[in-house]
């Protein structure tokens, strides 16, 4: 093996090594990227993406401390230093720039390579995108990225949960004729692309050399893993952590993502949380898709916009007789009321998960949630810390225990 990706996933100490094969670059990663620009044509025979070139917000890569003939990176580096010559004309930044270690200089760079470019089409994750727009705005002084990039059309974005982000893009990119497409891929593998411009709920691309089984949620909790059924065997509407078995060498790896189908003819799937990030302290059973939907609706109805936020449980002791879930936001447009903000999200909370509305009746087991503000910065402070800034790092939304929370908190404050 000669390369690896190196998965950070969120902000665990200990990364993943996932061995990257000729294969599993070729006939995975790459189909599924020709995959998207096929499945963009053809919703949208018009395009002009091609006219102007493409900016990839992805990571770095080093070469492997064991051997100086193998490396290890971000999957999107990885992907980057493989591609094939004529790929540069296509693209921006340089492969220097794009291989850069350095985050913070890389968005220098990032930003003076292709502010002077015909830039049609983006990807990356939101949170980062987000982070390299305003930068690119500081340094140019415009208003929005539309009076730099005059011909944008396409955000193609993966990685996290769009969602907390819509009302910032479109702040970013104010515009209907600017299209967004989500994808789901991971270091280790391709899976699923929105193939529909209105249907937001994802395809799963079953001619990727992956064998898929999944595993009921419930069951995975409990440690049993004996239920797993192939893919012919899925239902809608029931909760599964995702098997994997690759062409990269992985064999019935859990990936960490728990999805729902939403359809079988074909398979559509959305993703509703992760296998280690939900909240189950006082048998609430809250996942980052009733999360997300919750900060949708609050958002929307206050006017606010979320950057950054983490939740974790307020445990019941001496001092607190029940619990509750406190969370630290760090908000771009603050709401015009905490409180209304707060009361906002609960209500759509409930709305969301019965079990979450079964605790809060009459705050028998679960108080209100708490809210704590914390300055603009703070996340990316707390990200730098764990030497985690950029690439495809992520900030956990969920715990079941309050260190991630904490540490937040101490630097917010």
């Amino acid at each position: 093996m000669k390369w690896f990706a190196k998965s950070s996933g969120t902000t665990s100490d200990k990364s993943k090594f996932i061995p990257v094969t000729e294969d599993s670059l070729r006939n995975t990663h790459y189909k599924g990227g020709k995959d998207i620009f096929a499945v963009y044509v053809n919703n949208f025979p018009e395009t002009r993406i091609f006219t102007g070139k493409a900016l990839s917000i992805g990571g770095s890569h080093k070469i492997n401390r064991l051997t100086d003939n193998s490396y290890y990176g971000d999957l999107s580096a990885i992907l980057i230093r493989n591609l094939p010559f004529w790929a540069e004309f296509l693209r921006v930044p340089s492969l220097e720039t794009a291989l850069l270690d350095d985050w913070e200089r890389k968005i220098e760079q990032i930003a003076k390579e292709s502010v002077g470019e015909n830039v049609t089409t983006v990807a990356g994750v939101p949170s980062w995108t987000k982070v390299v727009f305003d930068y690119i705005l500081d340094y140019t002084g415009k208003n929005n990225i539309l009076e730099v990039w005059e011909n944008f059309e396409l955000f193609v974005h993966g990685g996290v949960s769009f969602s907390p982000y819509v009302n910032a893009f479109k702040k970013l990119l104010p515009s209907d004729n600017v299209n967004y497409l989500e994808t789901y891929n991971a270091s280790e593998g391709f899976f699923a692309i929105q193939t529909d411009a209105v249907d937001k709920d994802l395809m799963l691309m079953l001619d990727y050399q992956i064998f898929y089984e999944f595993i009921p949620f419930d069951d995975f909790v409990a440690g049993d893993y004996s239920n797993a059924v192939p893919l012919e065997g899925v239902k809608t509407g029931e909760v599964y952590v995702i098997l994997i078995s690759t062409n990269g060498g992985l064999w019935r790896y859990v990936i960490g993502d728990t999805v729902e189908f939403t359809s079988l003819k074909p398979h559509k799937l959305k993703i509703v949380g992760r296998t280690k990030y939900y909240i189950n302290v006082f048998g609430e059973e809250l996942m980052i898709n009733n999360v997300e939907k919750a900060i949708a609706e609050a958002n929307k109805e206050t006017g606010a916009i979320i950057s950054e936020y983490t939740v974790a449980p307020v445990f019941m002791d001496e001092n607190n007789k029940k619990g509750a879930h406190e969370w630290a936001i760090e908000f771009e447009k603050m709401p015009d009321s905490v409180e209304k903000y707060a009361e906002v999200l609960d209500k759509a909370l409930q709305k969301a998960n019965s079990d979450y509305e079964a605790k809060r009746y009459k705050d028998f087991t679960l108080l209100p949630p708490v809210i704590r503000v914390v300055p603009r910065g703070t996340f990316h402070k707390w990200l730098k810390q764990k030497e985690k800034l950029g690439g495809q790092h992520k900030v956990p939304r969920l715990s079941n225990d309050r260190k991630i929370l904490e540490e937040i908190l101490t630097i917010g404050f």
